[in-house]
Order: C-alpha cells, then sequence, then structure tokens
C-alpha cells in the first residue's frame, strides 16, 4: 500500500511537472488566424464610423450628446481592450479553461435568471443588464459556457457519449435550463443559435443520428408553439414574407435595409456615402451594419469581407482539427461554429433570407461588451493554436 501512495504521488508530481512545461514551453498562436482577425476587426471599426455618425449627431438628447464620434471613439477604446483580452486568454492553457467551464456556465445561468428582475428593456424586450457605463447581453456569456461546458462532459463520458443516460439527459437538460430562461425574455434568435450550437457539439462528441432527427421534431415543434402563441414571432414571419406589404412598420427595417443593399450596386457609393444610413435604416451600425457597407463598398466589397470572413472561419476549423486533445478540439470547433453561425444568420436577416432577428454581426456591429466576448473567444482559439506543433 505504501509503495502504491509513493507511485500515485510520484506520477502526480510528473503530470505537474508535464502541465508547467507545456503553459511555459507552448509555441506562438496562429499568425494567419490572427491576422485576419486583426484586419477584419480593423475594418469593423472603420465601419462602424461611417454607420454611425448620422445617429450619433442627430441624437442631441441621447446619450450621445450630438457628438457624430460617440459610438467610433468607444468602438475603439472596446476594441483596443478586446485585443488586451484576446491575447490574455491565448495565454492560458486549454486545460485552465476545462477547469473553469462548470464555473463559466453557473455565472451564465446566473445571469440569465437576473435578466427578469434587474434587466433594462429595449424594443419591447428585456436582454440586457445595465452596468452603468454600458450595457450587456448574458446570452452571449451562455453561448460560450454551452461550448465549454458540453466540451468538458463530452471529454468526461468519452464512449458513453451513445447512450441516452450520459449523451442525451445531461446536455438535454442544461438547453432546456437555458431555453426557458431565454423563453423569459424572449430572445428567439439566442434560442436558435445555442441550439444548432449545442446540436454541432452533440454530433462531433459522437452521439448517434437518431437523437438528431428526434431533436429536429422536437425544435420543430417548438417553433409551431411560438408562432401560436408569441405574436411578435408571427408578425416578423410576416415581414420575412411580404416586407412590403408592410413596408412602414413590421417590413420596415428590411425594406430598408435591401433599399440600402441594392444602393450599392457593384463598386458602391464610397465609404462614409451611404444614403440609407441617414436615420431610415434602423441598427445602422449594429445589427444592419452589413447593409450599410454593402451600400458604400458595392458588390465587390461586400464578396471581400464574405471571403476574410470566410478564410477566418475555415482557419479556425482548421485549427481545431489538428488540436492536441479532445478538449481542445470540441471547444474550437465551438467556437468556430458560434462565429460562422452568427455570421451567416446576421448576412441572411440583412439580405431577408430569413426572417428578421436580432443577431449582430461579429467584429463589425457596435457593441463593446458583446466585442470583448468574441475576442475573448478568439484568444481561446489562439491558444488551442500554440499546442499544435509545425503549423502550416
Amino acid at each position: 500500500m505504501i509503495q502504491n501512495q509513493q507511485n500515485t504521488v510520484e506520477y502526480d508530481s510528473a503530470r505537474l511537472s508535464d502541465y508547467t512545461m507545456e503553459s511555459t514551453e507552448r509555441g506562438p498562436v496562429d499568425l494567419p488566424f490572427l491576422l485576419m482577425l486583426m484586419l477584419i476587426l480593423a475594418i469593423g471599426v472603420i465601419m462602424v464610423l461611417s454607420a454611425s455618425y448620422a445617429r450619433a449627431y442627430y441624437d442631441v438628447d441621447n446619450e450621445t450628446g450630438g457628438n457624430a464620434t460617440y459610438y467610433f471613439v468607444r468602438q475603439c477604446l472596446f476594441a483596443l481592450c478586446g485585443v488586451g483580452v484576446m491575447l490574455i486568454c491565448s495565454r492560458f492553457p486549454m486545460s485552465f479553461y476545462r477547469r473553469i467551464s462548470a464555473l463559466v456556465m453557473i455565472v451564465a445561468v446566473g445571469t440569465l435568471a437576473l435578466v427578469p428582475l434587474i434587466g433594462s428593456s429595449a424594443g419591447g424586450a428585456k436582454r440586457w443588464i445595465d452596468l452603468g457605463f454600458t450595457t450587456f447581453q448574458p446570452s452571449e456569456i451562455a453561448k460560450i459556457g454551452i461550448i465549454m461546458y458540453f466540451s468538458a462532459m463530452m471529454c468526461r463520458y468519452k464512449d458513453k457519449m451513445r447512450t441516452f443516460r450520459y449523451g442525451i439527459l445531461p446536455f438535454a437538460a442544461v438547453l432546456v435550463l437555458i431555453f426557458g430562461l431565454l423563453v423569459l425574455e424572449p430572445h428567439i434568435s439566442a434560442i436558435v443559435i445555442i441550439l444548432m450550437i449545442g446540436m454541432t457539439m452533440l454530433f462531433v462528441g459522437g452521439v448517434p443520428i437518431r437523437w438528431f432527427l428526434l431533436g429536429g421534431t422536437v425544435a420543430a415543434g417548438g417553433f409551431f408553439v411560438a408562432y401560436e402563441f408569441f405574436d411578435y414571432v408571427k408578425d416578423r414571419i410576416s415581414a420575412w414574407l411580404d416586407p412590403f406589404a408592410d413596408a412602414s412598420d413590421t417590413g420596415w427595417q428590411i425594406v430598408q435595409s435591401l433599399y440600402s443593399i441594392g444602393s450599392g450596386g457593384l463598386l458602391g457609393l464610397g465609404l462614409g456615402n451611404s444614403r440609407q444610413k441617414y436615420l431610415y435604416l434602423p441598427e445602422e451600425h449594429n445589427d444592419f451594419i452589413f447593409s450599410v457597407a454593402c451600400e458604400e463598398l458595392g458588390y465587390i466589397g461586400a464578396i471581400l469581407i464574405l471571403a476574410l470572413f470566410a478564410l477566418l472561419i475555415i482557419r479556425g476549423y482548421w485549427l481545431a482539427m489538428h488540436a492536441r486533445d479532445k478538449y481542445s478540439l470540441l471547444v474550437g470547433t465551438g467556437l468556430t461554429t458560434l462565429l460562422a453561425l452568427q455570421v451567416i444568420l446576421n448576412v441572411a436577416v440583412c439580405t431577408n433570407t430569413v426572417p428578421c432577428t436580432g443577431i449582430s454581426l461579429p467584429l463589425f456591429s457596435y457593441g463593446g461588451t458583446a466585442l470583448l466576448l468574441q475576442m475573448a473567444e478568439m484568444g481561446i482559439i489562439l491558444s488551442l493554436s500554440r499546442d499544435i506543433p509545425e503549423k502550416k
């Protein structure tokens, strides 16, 4: 027995030594991913200035005080802070993120539970918590919490992921809890994104296909219930099918977005020359900033922006597939999928491909805490890239 205890102590000491070496002898971050990320961020900050100055100048009695550069200056500050957060997150080993995954999930659930009690309202929904200097959406924390916590549980259950008890039940319980809290806001777009992230994580984790078919049926039933009992969901579906039928009310956002995109043509009107941003297009510096980019930079500029996002996403998946361990693979896949989903859905909303939902364009749309969290997510991807030998 004494000999076994000595062997255990020696083994634990060896693991601690290996962990110390891993944390001090890791490689550099992935340069292609970092350069593309910084380029997209720089373009996004410039587009915030171009898209926001008209509204900021007009809102004399609002928080901007008539300062045309109000949103731009704040976005610059948050972008600089975001770069710092990204670099800090890239320094922590992936074992650290695995240890705090449950804590992140607890914080996500706790803040979501606070929204109905102390949350601030806007646009008929209560989705934000006011911090005084800014507001943030707890649903953003829930997205990264789902990715980190699901990844940790999948590594713990391993081969048991094909069973109902370990591969479905605990994950479904977490999703139902999150969805219940989001319905209270209500925040249907966050539910859709988290559902798609959860399904992606479970698929990569090895859950049998039959459970996805059952989950798809349940999701379809949930959509039907939302359509029947939530009037704003019904209004958005109607506006999506025919936005010009009520162009002055429910279809206003989509109609103005389509006008903005169509006005850009092939080469665009030129940076800063958008017409729809002069109080015609709502949320021009946030959810519909891509529409302004299309109007000012044209079809070619929009394609270049989407190409940069596509390259960043492809590189993210490449890093995930070459990750050193399963947890890093799962987290990298989840975070890259989250980025891809938000880009695809935002562009789809702007072009009326899907019903209008409150989904911002990552690294582009105005929003301080959202940008900080997005840069933290990119920092985690850079962290896992430091453990990949001989990156190409």
